[in-house]
């Protein structure tokens, strides 16, 4: 098993051989630290959406397949064909519906946890310039 490194410890030493006056290196770096986990957390939302937006085309094929397969066995009946048909289109306008709101939410999300860590980092940024 990979031992689990922190990738900024190299970075916050060698920063903190630079003692600049009146900033606090690892509250910077705390701070950089914050700005990659909500880059993370934004990345994660949309990786889970691209994952429910494949499930869900996945089951709109085999769907589709079935109606497919249900209007072959209809035989000649115009009836039943014209109601797999409009059932068809029913639930294609559903699936199309749900795919619009996995994306929808998948945008919230990630704006979500970017926007909150930009009010974070501008209190941050507040909070800094207060202390001169």
């Amino acid at each position: 098993m990979a031992e689990q490194t922190n990738p900024f410890g190299d970075l916050t030493k060698m920063l903190e051989q630079f003692k600049v006056p009146g900033v606090d290196m690892s509250a910077l770096m705390e701070s950089r630290k914050k700005d990659i986990e909500a880059i993370v957390e934004a990345n994660k939302s949309a990786y889970d959406s691209m994952q429910a937006v494949a499930r869900k085309q996945t089951e709109m094929l085999t769907r589709a397949m079935q109606d497919i397969q249900a209007a072959a066995t209809a035989g000649a009946d115009p009836t039943k064909h014209t109601e797999v048909a409009r059932n068809a289109c029913v639930k294609a306008l559903e699936d199309i519906k749900d795919l619009a709101e996995i994306a929808r939410k998948s945008q919230t999300d990630a704006m979500t946890s970017i926007t909150q860590r930009a009010n974070e980092h501008m209190e941050e940024i507040k909070k800094m310039l207060q202390r001169k």
